[in-house]
């Protein structure tokens, strides 16, 4: 069998592995070894790439990031600044149709600011605002579309870890990524919200009971309890942009900044602190594991030439670059329902970007590489939401275990619609992605 015809084979037995629940970073260092020794036909090249790998792709110093991003999130979701959030949120919006869910939204796009990851602000907020929806009397499954959703602003408004690793395996600025971002990010929370108005005018029973209006006053003091979150943000996203200090210095100077503030508040003790660097260094692992192992299969997928004879193949199609565009699009809307959002980037990246690098899109090629990093980012999270499989719906699911998963299905696909349009809308108008940059 040539090499060619095993890294086309090596992606269902891939799937099946994952479907298997064999860990996809174990998946992907076995594949990717015992191909290596195939296309080698020996053990002696293999056990010689073995001795550095693992050196030589954690020596990589912009990983530092993902540990001090994670163990931020980690303060933020032990030290009761996410009830902040959505208290604030209420304060402002709890007296409009639908306004809990609006709130929820606004606090898990706060919650991502200072998180980067999907999971974690799904996790944390749904355990802050789901009672609060339910007692309000709101459908179930909107209440658990629209945390699963909001969840997904975790790794779209920086920081995330997510777009880190597509800025060290793209090679691109991870400040100019950050920026890139940020009117995607609230772009999406306000689609976000504008479904939940549509669906609660559509269906007035399923938006719930209102709250009556909060006096300014109290929305102040609301909002007092959550500047520190914005001033947070800024410096870290701010310092980083300015160059005022490096991506990993931001982390840094995050982390602790978010400790502080939890500390600050009363709600971080010693044990709260063992747990988040507990759960810091077991995220770490877990991050560290899929990305050796993705090094592992790209070392395989190189030595079989797949990525170049498929970016040739594509090429001689005569297809206009947004086709090639739409069509990696649609594989990551495919496969995102089955895998998540790190393994995707990881396995994908090294054989898409050569791809599009080659495509004219009438941008600068940074401009560009930029541009696509942002599309890919969010259709990735769209996967996290898709059903069957979204891995967001069951985190929603494992808290309300009493809302059927076909009402939680039922409640995500207008938020599914609202990510698809926004999609729509960036491939064809990279000015709205750009326009940070371009200030």
């Amino acid at each position: 069998m040539d090499s060619l015809t095993l890294a086309a084979w090596s992606f269902p037995v891939l799937l099946l592995l994952i479907f298997l629940r064999v860990p996809i970073g174990l998946s992907m260092l076995a594949l990717g070894l015992v191909g290596s020794w195939l296309v080698y036909g020996s053990a002696a090249p293999l056990l010689n790439q073995m001795k550095t790998m693992a050196y030589s792709t954690f020596s990589n110093h912009s990983l530092s990031i993902v540990p001090l991003f994670l163990l931020m999130g980690q303060f933020a979701s032990l030290g009761g600044i996410s009830q902040a959030l959505f208290k604030a949120a209420e304060a402002f919006l709890g007296h409009r149709k639908g306004g809990l869910a609006m709130a929820a939204i606004g606090a898990c796009a706060g919650f991502g600011s200072i998180c980067g990851s999907s999971l974690a602000t799904a996790a944390t907020m749904g355990q802050v605002s789901l009672p609060e929806l339910r007692k309000a009397g709101y459908d179930g499954g909107l209440a658990s579309g629209a945390l699963a959703a909001g969840g997904t602003l975790g790794i779209l408004i920086p920081p995330s870890i997510v777009l880190v690793i597509y800025a060290i395996l793209a090679e691109q600025n991870i400040a100019m990524l950050f920026a890139a971002a940020f009117v995607p990010g609230i772009l999406a929370a306000i689609g976000y919200m504008f479904v939940i108005s549509i669906v609660v005018h559509m269906r007035p029973a399923w938006g719930g009971r209102t709250l009556e209006p909060m006096p300014w006053a109290q929305r102040m003091r609301a909002m007092r309890a959550v500047w520190p979150v914005l001033v947070i943000f800024v410096t870290v996203i701010g310092g980083i942009y300015a160059g005022i200090f490096t991506p990993t210095e931001g982390a840094a100077v995050g982390a602790v900044a978010t400790g502080l503030l939890a500390w600050w508040k009363g709600d971080l003790n010693r044990e709260k602190i063992m747990r988040a660097f507990e759960a810091t260094a077991s995220g770490t692992g877990m991050v560290f594991m899929i990305v050796l192992g993705a090094a592992a299969y790209n070392v395989f997928l190189a030595l079989s030439q797949l990525p170049q004879e498929l970016a040739g193949w594509v090429g001689g199609l005569g297809l206009s670059p947004y086709a090639v565009l739409w069509a990696i699009i649609v594989f990551y809307l495919i496969f995102g329902c089955v895998m998540d959002s790190l393994s995707m980037i990881l396995l994908t990246i090294p054989i898409f970007f050569p791809m599009f690098a080659g495509l004219d899109f009438g941008l600068p090629p940074e401009e560009a590489a930029i541009w696509f990093g942002i599309i890919v980012l969010i259709v990735v999270e769209v996967g996290l939401i898709t059903p069957p499989v979204g891995m967001n719906l069951f985190v929603i699911q494992s808290m309300a275990p009493d809302i059927p998963i076909r009402d939680t299905y039922r409640g995500v696909w207008p938020f599914v619609a609202s990510d698809l349009l926004r999609v729509t809308l960036l491939v064809y108008l990279p000015s709205i992605t750009l326009f940070v940059l371009r200030l």
